[in-house]
């Protein structure tokens, strides 16, 4: 089975991260198309064995979070790195603009509502992360949400601002002490950015418009929130500094070839799944020495 170095993938927890470090190509293919798609084929595999056993064992939940720009390939690296677990151990939720009911409410509560069960593993393609890469970058956003903090933030938004505003400070806290909850919990979360160049971007979005069936895809705002990218890129370098923490890992996954990107996502949650102490649930003596009569009752039905 191909093993790819998502270790280095892994951000570190000491604030050193850089967006300008983080290749968006890896340096090698090992192999072909063909070779990485048998590869996910196995992790496949591999994620669907161990989701029975973590829904048997029913001790743990695991939260995949998904964060990336436009057309870096959240959806279908979901479904392709899904595609071989039970629905009913599997909650895949998306997260687009806030409703009234959820302005209403702090910026974790509707995350929260979405949470895993014990048992399964949960999808969240976008996040509570939004509340601190598309707000910040767009921090008109911030007037519909109602907030005391709100003569704390500056109105030029990251390219004009030379330090955080408290806002900002106090939403990384936040984050921070959930997850430590969440983990505390037994929760298991892990975090990928799909790391799309920005002229990988453009010719997916290229394709977009010049392909019948995918005009669905493309939002006149895509290409708004492209002329921002710089500003995203120092939003996504502050968010990985401040909350990636070794029991909530932020893996910056190189996505401009899409077969290598689901294989490393594979990888990353077969091998977190393989680490738990997972076990199917084992019956007392007891109730062993009653098999033989069930055994027994059913036969002579």
């Amino acid at each position: 089975m191909i093993t790819l170095p998502t270790d280095a993938m892994q951000v570190p927890s000491d604030g050193g991260f850089r967006v300008a470090d983080y290749a968006t190509l890896p340096a090698e293919l090992p192999g072909g198309k063909k070779s990485l798609e048998k590869a996910l084929r196995k992790r496949v595999r591999q994620i669907s064995q161990l989701q029975r056993k973590l829904y048997a064992d029913n001790r743990y939940a695991v939260l995949l979070v998904f964060q990336a720009m436009d057309a870096a390939g959240k959806d279908g690296t979901i479904r392709a790195v899904m595609s071989g677990v039970n629905p009913a151990g599997c909650q895949v939720h998306s997260f687009k603009a806030p409703s009234t009911e959820e302005l209403d409410h702090d910026f974790l509560w509707r995350s929260s509502k979405r949470l895993p069960e014990r048992g399964r593993i949960g999808i969240f393609n976008r996040s509570y992360y939004e509340e601190l890469l598309v707000v910040k970058v767009r921090p008109e956003f911030l007037a519909r949400q109602q907030l005391p903090e709100q003569s704390l933030l500056s109105t030029g938004g990251i390219a004009d601002t030379s330090k955080d505003d408290a806002i900002w400070t106090s939403r990384y806290e936040s984050v921070r002490t959930h997850e430590a909850h969440l983990a505390a919990n037994g929760v298991v979360v892990i975090k990928f950015w799909l790391n799309v160049s920005q002229e990988e971007q453009k010719k997916r979005f290229l394709s977009r418009l010049t392909t019948p069936d995918r005009y669905w895809k493309f939002s006149k705002n895509d290409l708004s929130e492209r002329g921002r990218w710089n500003d995203y890129m120092a939003a996504y370098q502050s968010v990985m500094n401040e909350t990636s923490r070794q029991h909530a890992p932020w893996y910056a996954i190189p996505a401009d070839n899409k077969p290598y990107m689901r294989l490393c996502v594979a990888q990353i949650v077969a091998e977190k799944l393989a680490s738990l102490p997972l076990a199917y649930p084992e019956k007392s003596e007891d109730e062993l020495l009653l098999f033989e009569s069930h055994i027994e009752q059913l036969a002579n039905e």
